[in-house]
């Protein structure tokens, strides 16, 4: 199916590719809501089981809806593989156990999510794998953070919530040259703007709640790479049932139909809110890789196909203008989700890295005075209405 579909364009794969039609001749991909499978014999059941031959087992592990959205995701991301989890944290988490054993190190941008920092930090620690933060853009800093079992180079770009862009190609360059690997979070941009694997990254992880869906219906996650790398994450799936669901997985390949369309729209907004926003005299900063004046403007230029829906900016007035800005919508959503086609705001110093020391979100520039808008489809005279209200 990869092979039949290698030359064509990224609106047409999130469309056709990876459906597998029934003998009913469906058009539409089917959605299998059942636990196991029927083998014919007992020996086919064994051949099942024991790999020697391809077919579903149990949906633990192996469903034809599930299947679907794997290959229609890994075409998008040009990788050979993907394995889908129940969430994006699931993804990360299988990546880890897959990929990491006790001892081995991890270096990671410092502005990762706050529940990535919080595994990290919490979880893999207790099981005795180290983790080093460095600011995402420093070729140095990545380079000095090394050790003799650094396994895995993590990245998230952009970051959340400040939108820095690092240098995909040139934190592969420094991982490969140790032997460790690189997976990047690919979660803000989706398939649509970055390809990371085309970059030099080994594998791409994604929380499919987010724009895939694009909704906010259904929770998902998935990893993506070469089968070599793909492989031991589906094992562990295998084994620990951190499964996406074939309900949940039917809705994600609806959701990847109008992705190209939606992640243009969402940039094609944002943009038009961040430029209002620089403009707006209760603004101390506004950051948005589409305007000129981010710091990773030119990079973003070359390594996206477009700035992003995610808009972050600091008030004058500290937290309380904060919070009264996020009290006074009445059309914004004031939820921590993101990816939605409604427009949602949400204060990350006290939800989405509530958890993080204040030290580490000093560290990262998460400051009290930060919101973060995961700008929607809506017209945006009336999303800048609504925040008119709160910032005037």
């Amino acid at each position: 199916m990869q092979d039949e579909f290698d030359d064509f364009h990224p609106d047409t794969l999130a469309v056709r590719a990876g459906q597998t039609r029934s003998q009913f001749g469906e058009h539409a991909e089917a959605l299998y809501l059942t636990s196991s499978f029927v083998a014919d014999d007992a020996a086919q059941a064994a051949a099942r089981f024991s790999g020697r031959e391809p077919g579903f087992i149990y949906s633990r592990f192996t469903n034809p809806t599930v299947s679907m959205f794997e290959q229609r995701l890994a075409a998008l991301e040009g990788a050979e593989a993907a394995q889908a989890t129940a969430s994006g944290m699931a993804a990360i988490l299988a990546l880890c156990m897959a990929h990491l054993r006790a001892g081995d190190h991890i270096v990671a941008s410092n502005g990762l999510f706050g529940a990535t920092i919080q595994l990290f930090n919490n979880y893999l620690g207790k099981f005795g794998v180290s983790v080093s933060y460095v600011d995402a853009t420093d070729r140095a800093a990545w380079q000095a953070a090394v050790r003799p079992e650094t396994k895995l180079f993590y990245l998230e770009t952009p970051s959340n919530p400040l939108t820095e862009i690092a240098d995909i190609a040139m934190v592969a360059e420094v991982a490969h040259a140790h032997g460790a690997l690189l997976a990047v979070d690919n979660c803000f941009c989706s398939p649509i703007l970055q390809r990371p694997l085309e970059l030099g990254a080994d594998l791409v992880v994604h929380s499919a709640t987010k724009y895939l869906d694009g909704q906010g219906r259904v929770l998902g996650g998935a990893v993506c790479g070469s089968k070599a790398l793909v492989e031991p994450v589906y094992l562990f799936i295998r084994t620990a049932g951190s499964t996406l669901s074939a309900f949940n997985a039917w809705v994600l390949l609806k959701g990847l139909e109008t992705l190209g369309l939606r992640m243009r729209a969402h940039c094609d907004n944002a943009l038009k809110l961040a430029q209002w926003l620089t403009a707006h005299p209760a603004v101390e900063r506004v950051y948005y890789p589409g305007l000129p004046s981010h710091p990773q403007y030119e990079l973003a230029q070359r390594q996206q196909q477009g700035g992003g829906g995610i808009v972050s900016f600091e008030l004058r007035g500290g937290q309380e203008a904060a919070w009264r800005l996020i009290d006074s919508v009445r059309l914004l959503s004031r939820t921590a989700n993101l990816g939605d086609v409604k427009t949602t705001i949400t204060h990350p110093a006290s939800t989405t890295h509530g958890r993080v020391t204040p030290e580490a979100r000093a560290a990262a520039g998460i400051r009290d005075n930060l919101v973060r808008i995961a700008v929607g489809l809506e017209h945006i005279d009336d999303l800048t209405a609504d925040l008119r209200r709160g910032l005037d």
